[in-house]
């Protein structure tokens, strides 16, 4: 016999016993007989029973469950991010929830509602790029519901986040360059509203400014996807005199800058270097490789649902901002000679 929808009443009703006889029955209770259990555990398992989320977290006041919101799942950098918060999940016995804005805010509003509607015990998430307004994340704060951040934070915010030394990384690799003997150094950035932006252009700056040079303005030039590349790239390398180098805020985006910079017959890195933020397959896939900042996306992934099952056990403690460290990996795409 097939049902939908099968409750504990429904499974009692059948068996002549109380509802919270098949309840401790199906918790596997030491009370409750053999025989009972296994006639419980038989019906619904036969009936396809499942627990009501809603209505355990109702009676328990959690659903050990937990919402993530990224802007782009087939992004590498997410994917292993998921992975290291599965990780720490699954050792906590919390499910996940998986949302994805397409880097639209509008989508993420409705993302929210929807976590909200299947009250979630906690919200992990990465702004969109096209979010500027952010009181659709005050409102979970202020609804006392645990939230945490990673990768794109709202510094505007007081909550919990995990980050990559955005700044360091971004000097890291811009010195680098430097020390190859590039001087003309453009920065392909990100929206600016973004922290991650800010800050990556920032450590671009200070690295400059070390060697006491002034990027001019085409020097900075907001290009992050693959078809703004298209457009932006040319137009670069016709400039004179031509850039020695870029510096990409994403690896997508600097493996496309690498074909083009090819394309226009150009030696890599002779000519031109390039240099991404990420370090995900497609550094390993391109000719030649592609140095690139490691954003360490696993264990962000972990430290931060780490950070949010600690917020959801105590509320109290005070906010945490944790700054992972960054690394340069360098391989051809701006080194001739790589480090062994």
């Amino acid at each position: 016999m097939g049902k939908e929808n099968i409750t504990i009443k429904d499974i009692a009703r059948e068996l002549g016993i109380s509802p919270s006889t098949v309840s401790r029955a199906l918790k596997d209770h030491p009370d409750i007989s053999k025989a009972t259990r296994d006639a419980v555990n038989e019906l619904a398992e036969r009936w396809n029973y499942r627990p009501n989320p809603i209505a355990l977290s109702l009676k328990s006041g959690s659903s050990k469950t937990i919402g993530v919101i990224i802007p782009d799942v087939v992004h590498y950098f997410f994917s292993t991010v998921i992975s290291g918060i599965e990780d720490v999940l699954y050792e906590r016995d919390y499910n996940m929830i998986l949302c994805q804005s397409n880097e639209m805010q509008e989508q993420e509003v409705k993302n929210i509602r929807t976590l909200l509607s299947s009250r979630v015990d906690g919200i992990m998430a990465s702004v969109s790029k096209s979010t500027t307004n952010f009181d659709h994340y005050r409102s979970i704060i202020e609804k006392n519901i645990p939230l945490v951040f990673f990768d794109r934070s709202v510094e505007e915010l007081d909550a919990d986040s995990v980050v990559i030394d955005d700044e360091t990384g971004a000097y890291k690799a811009t010195i680098h360059l430097l020390r190859s003997g590039k001087k003309r150094i453009v920065h392909l950035s990100g929206p600016q509203q973004l922290a991650i932006a800010r800050n990556r252009l920032s450590g671009y700056l200070r690295a400059m400014k070390e060697y006491r040079l002034t990027p001019e303005e085409e020097d900075i030039v907001k290009c992050d996807d693959i078809y703004s590349a298209e457009r932006i790239i040319p137009e670069q390398l016709k400039r004179t005199p031509r850039p020695e180098a870029f510096l990409a805020v994403n690896d997508l985006t600097a493996a496309q800058v690498l074909m083009i910079v090819k394309r226009h017959g150009l030696k890599i890195p002779q000519d031109v270097a390039v240099v991404g933020f990420t370090n995900s397959q497609i550094a390993v896939l391109t000719d030649p490789g592609l140095t690139s900042v490691d954003q360490k996306g696993h264990e962000m992934g972990q430290i931060a649902a780490q950070m949010l099952l600690d917020r959801i056990e105590n509320l109290n403690i005070a906010v945490q901002n944790k700054v992972i460290s960054s690394e340069l990996v360098i391989r051809g795409s701006s080194s001739i000679r790589q480090p062994e």
